[in-house]
């Protein structure tokens, strides 16, 4: 694939894109954080956030949830990711600013209805750094026993801590550096993996993992779609580093989608080659992956121990360092975007003046996870009862996320364009309700009472005057720069 050419790499914005057209100005803000960040920074942090090598550690989960057809479950949640994608695209020209769904749906639709898609999403940003510390320290721990668990989760959380508060910048490079090493092992494993293949190790050349007539059926497939979702989030996250994109706002969903296309490809040839050399597929269908090493498994059919390690130990890495990285970043931008419209406290919207990032919300972020992650390490079931959570967040501010795009463009701004403004958004919707609906109960019923909390929040803050509309503010602005697409 050839990437377009974008002026990104000058930091000078197109004159018809909003951030020339007078940036968050136009909406009533300062522009505070500062704007340093290429296209190819935006892409990478996607990149990082997603994990491309995420499957390593839930494959065992997607396996058995899909019947085997775990490639399968990872194309159509990337078919559902690429078109909310695109949502945030579309939203992300029309107002580029920090704050994820929580600005696009309040802004969109109305004020109420984004602190609701807000406080859903917040649900995945403020859980899973606390996940992510959590899955790497049990890992680090299982392969270095005589460090204890809450010191690998305290070295996680206070180095991610200090590279973030040391700057944006700063936390770009250091994600090149751990694109490349992941990458580097995940090419290590499918170089290996399709030899093992080709010499008739594991089951042989086969595409079940794409379609197993005796296990398939749509309900299987999206529930399955409910776990490997978990990938995929992350990408979103690109969209809280608006105002400190150095581009173009189109330069912003074009990060996204690129990130995602590529992440997903990844994600279906790693998984596909690890079925076909899982040890005993019908045992894992039956029995599931109680420890979570089937991928591990899978690379020692072909590589030996030295593959084991090499996954495990990259997958503990990646998730507790590099992903969990990004995730504190994303996760305080948009408490520092919410406190700044007075929905959190004020403090949280605080901007150190050398480093140019939003430190207090950057600590708090910090503590919530160290506090939770070692709180979960003392329940038996502890990554099992975050994940089901965070999943469940993300998707209903997906849905959320689609309404708004359809509402903003076609009701709204009359817009003409129906397949990126209604039929998109559109098929993301009916895909995201699909997931959810067939999602586990469990999951269902936890995220039924935050979405009841958010609601109840949302009407309180409503009565006390915090939630004055703010879709008339700079409506004349986004007219003008919508104008040039239509």
């Amino acid at each position: 694939m050839t990437l377009p050419h974008t002026p990104e790499g000058h930091g000078t914005p197109e004159p018809s894109s909003p951030v020339a057209a007078g940036g968050i100005e136009q909406f009533g803000y300062t522009q505070e954080l500062k704007r340093k960040l290429t296209f190819t920074d935006l892409l990478v942090y996607g990149l990082i956030f997603m994990v491309p090598i995420a499957p390593f550690a839930i494959f065992g989960s997607v396996f058995q949830a899909s019947g085997g057809m775990v490639a399968t479950a990872y194309i159509v949640g990337m078919l559902a990711m690429m078109c909310t994608a695109n949502s945030y695209a579309q939203m992300a020209q029309a107002f580029p600013m920090s704050g994820s769904v929580y600005t696009y749906v309040g802004r969109g639709v109305a004020k109420v209805l984004g602190f609701v898609a807000g406080w859903m999403i917040l649900l995945d940003y403020i859980l899973i750094p606390a996940l992510l510390y959590l899955a790497a320290s049990i890992a680090m721990n299982g392969m270095i026993p005589g460090v204890p668990l809450w010191a690998w989760l305290l070295v996680f959380v206070a180095l991610n801590t200090v590279i973030n508060y040391l700057g944006i910048q700063f936390t770009a490079r250091v994600n090149k550096v751990m694109l490349v090493l992941e990458l580097l092992v995940l090419a290590v494993f499918l170089v290996i993996g399709f030899v093992a293949v080709a010499q008739g190790k594991g089951n042989g050349l086969t595409f079940e993992a794409f379609f197993n007539p005796s296990t398939f059926s749509w309900p299987l497939v999206f529930g399955a779609v409910s776990i490997a979702v978990l990938s995929f989030l992350g990408f979103d996250g690109i969209s809280t580093l608006a105002e400190e994109n150095s581009g173009t706002s189109k330069s912003l969903g074009r990060s996204m989608i690129f990130a995602l296309l590529l992440v997903g490809v990844l994600f279906v040839v790693q998984t596909w080659v690890a079925a076909m050399l899982v040890p005993h597929p019908d045992q894992l269908i039956a029995k599931g992956d109680v420890a979570g090493t089937a991928f591990y498994q899978a690379a020692a059919q072909a590589g030996g121990p030295f593959m084991f390690v090499l996954t495990a130990a990259a997958t503990a890495i990646a998730w507790g360092f590099a992903n969990a990285l990004v995730a504190q970043a994303a996760t305080s931008r948009l408490l520092f975007a919410m406190s700044r419209d007075r929905q959190l406290p004020k403090f949280l919207s605080k901007i150190d003046p050398k480093h140019g990032v939003p430190v207090n919300a950057t600590f708090v972020v910090a503590g919530i996870s160290l506090v939770l992650g070692l709180y979960l390490t003392w329940l038996p079931d502890g990554l099992s009862a975050i994940s089901v959570l965070v999943n469940f967040g993300a998707l209903t501010a997906f849905v959320l996320l689609n309404v708004a795009v359809i509402w903003w463009f076609m009701v709204k701004q009359r817009s003409r364009r129906w397949f990126v403004h209604l039929i998109l958004p559109g098929l993301g919707l009916l895909i995201l309700l699909a997931v959810i609906y067939n999602a586990r109960a469990s999951a269902q019923i936890l995220g039924v009472i935050w979405l009841a909390v958010g609601i109840v929040l949302a009407i309180i803050l409503r009565k006390r005057g915090r939630m004055t509309d703010p879709t008339a503010a700079g409506t004349a602005s986004i007219d003008a720069a919508e104008e040039p697409a239509r």
